[in-house]
């Protein structure tokens, strides 16, 4: 498995705005192979910005990369320029494989 993350400085005013634009945008990441699930977290707020992070679990770390270049990562982020939020500074990416997994009911090996 492996995690992609991307972290977002929104400056304090802006949360309603750059999450509306989350929620209304075709990710079209129901459709790519490899797929597993997608969130967006909001973390913490500090004086200037609130802390956000998208999180998308991928079966693999091709299946992430085949994404980044696929039609649909362009489609996706298509309209990402234009909106109203205000960031301070770009997202800062982050790419995790996994090492070990654990869900309810199992034991550590």
């Amino acid at each position: 498995m492996f995690i992609a993350m991307n972290r977002f400085k929104v400056k304090v005013g802006s949360e309603a705005e750059f999450e509306r634009v989350w929620r209304e945008r075709d990710s079209h990441l129901a459709t790519v192979p490899g797929f597993v699930t997608f969130n967006l977290l909001k973390g913490p707020q500090k004086e200037e910005y609130t802390l956000y992070a998208s999180h998308t679990h991928w079966a693999s770390k091709a299946d992430f990369e085949a994404w980044t270049r696929s039609e649909a990562f362009r489609a996706a982020h298509a309209s990402s320029g234009p909106n109203k939020v205000n960031y301070m500074g770009p997202p800062e990416f982050e790419g995790f494989e996994s090492v070990l997994s654990l869900s309810i009911g199992d034991k550590a090996a």
